[in-house]
């Protein structure tokens, strides 16, 4: 059983938790986490997200709420809001969503109505499940329609998505991805919106910490409506927001509140507020630089070693590898390098020819690595790694070199925030 002395009433009411949560913190600690949309919060949000808060009851919205003795609470809640609009240069906030998924539900709910016209990135293209799936309650809600990537550049297509629009007339057109490499082009996005009188939705999800950070355009002053997580590159607690101009202010609060949630989980959103001052900082923009470099410099690792990186490389946190070249597949590879303590996901490549849950691709991303304070010369050494494990996958020698050499690099820079074993 792996010993979690700082779990100490946790672990004497209820050992089988405390022990999970030990395994964790031991994988967390021992592995290089590569997942794009994954990262290490601060010890201080941490210390929020664990706090009191948790016990409190806030339905509605601040000096609104339906149960009393919210007056911290609503504190708590105006500084959060405080901090999200003057971090993004929006004029409203609202930092009650769960996740990324339920502010993009919170904005459908409060802007259109069932059936209405939405139009998105194509999910085996970058997009999000929320941006029209089928298997989501967006595409089961909504008429959705896509727009994808050019075949050659295997970059955004906007004149394909000017095409759709003036076809379908969207009330609202989501421009944002999940598994996209290149700088998304807002203003060029507005202008399509504007031609076709669509509201222009910017899902940041992912680049919502590089937006911060100033190493990514803003959607701010172009998008009316902009939504997020508040983890991935935003180093905050897994949650969400939307951010929005105030003649929408009333109706994106409606949407979240009474519309697609109850009550806001407090302790979450005191975490979304420490994450936004610390997003604020001069060391979060240096931070941010770091972790584009970094994707960068493991995208020319990769390439020089044979490998093709989707659309040729990347401008933000996150690369797509195709992995046929090496006679895998996205499963394999995923599976070969997680048993090297090398975390990444399985992800579809534009215009894929394999099924999502096999896929051709990985998806790697840099924003947790960042985080353990690895530079270019260890993202070099990172892509060799990959790149040893790729070409032998089944080799039990490399297995165990490359699991030696990740252990190393781990000890050396370790997680932050995680307790130390």
């Amino acid at each position: 059983m792996t010993t979690t002395t700082h779990l100490s009433a946790l672990s004497a009411t209820d050992p089988a938790i405390a022990a999970a949560i030990g395994r964790e913190e031991a994988r967390e600690r021992n592995t290089l986490e590569m997942i794009a949309s994954e990262n290490f919060t601060s010890s201080a949000v941490l210390e929020a997200v664990g706090s009191v808060l948790t016990n409190k009851y806030a339905e509605g919205y601040i000096g609104n709420r339906y149960y009393g003795g919210c007056e911290v609470i609503d504190e708590i809640e105006s500084i959060a809001i405080q901090r999200a609009t003057s971090l993004f240069g929006m004029e409203h906030a609202n930092v009650q969503p769960h996740s990324g998924a339920q502010a993009n539900m919170g904005v459908y709910m409060g802007v259109i109505k069932p059936g209405d016209t939405v139009m998105g990135l194509k999910l085996d293209q970058g997009g999000h499940l929320t941006h029209g799936s089928n298997v989501n309650f967006s595409g089961k809600l909504y008429n959705f329609v896509s727009y994808g990537v050019e075949r050659e550049s295997e970059t955004m297509d906007y004149e394909q998505m000017a095409e759709v629009a003036r076809e379908a007339r969207p009330k609202i057109i989501v421009v944002g991805a999940t598994a996209y490499p290149r700088i998304i082009d807002f203003a060029r996005a507005r202008a399509i919106a504007d031609e076709v009188g669509a509201l222009l939705m910017a899902d940041m999800a992912h680049i919502s910490g590089l937006v911060a950070g100033g190493v990514h355009p803003s959607p701010a002053g172009l998008a009316q409506i902009v939504t997020s997580s508040t983890h991935k590159t935003l180093r905050g607690p897994r949650g969400g927001m939307i951010l929005c101009d105030a003649s929408l202010a009333r109706q994106i609060d409606r949407g979240v509140f009474p519309a697609s949630q109850g009550g806001p989980l407090m302790h979450v959103v005191a975490g979304k507020a420490v994450a936004f001052l610390e997003a604020s900082t001069e060391e979060f923009k240096t931070y941010t630089r770091q972790i584009v470099e970094n994707a960068q410099v493991l995208a020319e690792a990769l390439i020089d070693a044979g490998l093709r990186v989707i659309s040729g490389g990347t401008d933000n946190h996150l690369l797509l590898v195709d992995v046929t070249t090496k006679g895998l597949n996205g499963k394999s590879a995923e599976d070969a390098l997680s048993r090297c303590g090398i975390v990444v996901n399985k992800n579809a490549i534009p215009y894929d020819q394999l099924p999502p849950n096999v896929a051709s691709g990985i998806r790697i991303g840099t924003p947790a690595l960042t985080s353990r304070g690895l530079g270019p010369v260890e993202m070099r050494r990172v892509g060799e790694l990959i790149v040893r494990v790729l070409e032998a996958p089944e080799d039990s020698q490399v297995t165990k070199e490359v699991t030696a050499a990740v252990r190393e690099l781990c000890e050396t820079h370790p997680a932050p925030g995680v307790p130390l074993a």
